[in-house]
Order: C-alpha cells, then structure tokens, then sequence
C-alpha cells in the first residue's frame, strides 16, 4: 500500500511523539483552526492516520486522545493525564508567546535520579524548566 503524507500530518505526528498524549481538541486548536470545520477535517486525517497504523489513540477520554505507535504507556493509564497536563500548560504558553527548544520530561543532567522537569523550553528568550 502506497501513501503520502502531507507535511501537516508529519508534524502532527512528530507533535504526538514529543508530547507523547495529545487530545483532538489540542490538535484542533494547533493545527486546523484555520479551517472552515476544523473538527471534522481533524477527526477525518486522525483516522486516516490511525488506520495507516501511524498513531494509537485511545476512548477512555472524551475527546480521543492519541499516543505514539511504540507508545510505552497503557491506554488506560493514570500518566495520560500528566502529559495532557503538560500540554495545557504549553498551550496556555503558546497563546502569549512562541516557544523555542521545547522538550518534554527534559533530563538535564543526563541520568535517572537527577532533576527531571516535565517541560523545558525557552519563553520570551528566558529558559523555563517546569514541573506540573
């Protein structure tokens, strides 16, 4: 079977994978809200996307939230949570300002035990190391 896809889906995808949970409404608001149905055109290529074995999603949450295909995390897991935490909070960021360097659950000193944020990024040229 032969696909295509489109640079958006590629994005969506690698957004999934850095942000390990992501719901339908957060994929809405980042990247189809400038469409004239932006729920039905995001539901559309989620499927698509789900179908071509791209992403896992899961329907314990309403709305369906999507997780990477090598997903080390349940689907019914109480971490789905955090991570949609996570991203709320880089939402609510993004709404004042865009953010550069973002890494999710960042591990600065390179080992278990050390200081694990879950979300670093750079806010308005400062670094921001933030635990939810």
């Amino acid at each position: 079977m032969s696909f295509r896809l489109s640079q958006r889906d590629k994005d969506i995808i690698g957004f999934i994978n850095q942000f390990r949970a992501v719901d339908r409404d957060s994929l809405v608001e980042l990247f189809f809200k400038q469409l004239k149905s932006p729920v039905n055109a995001c539901n559309s290529i989620m499927i698509r996307l789900y179908r071509l074995g791209l992403i896992e999603r899961t329907q314990q949450y309403s709305p369906t939230v999507y997780l990477p295909i090598d997903a080390k995390i349940k689907k019914n897991s109480q971490k789905i949570l955090h991570f949609l935490s996570i991203l709320d909070v880089y939402e609510q960021m993004c709404s004042y300002s865009m953010l550069k360097n973002v890494i999710v659950e960042d591990k600065p000193t390179g080992r278990k035990g050390g200081i694990e944020p879950d979300l670093f990024c750079i806010f308005k040229g400062s670094p921001f190391w933030i635990e939810i």
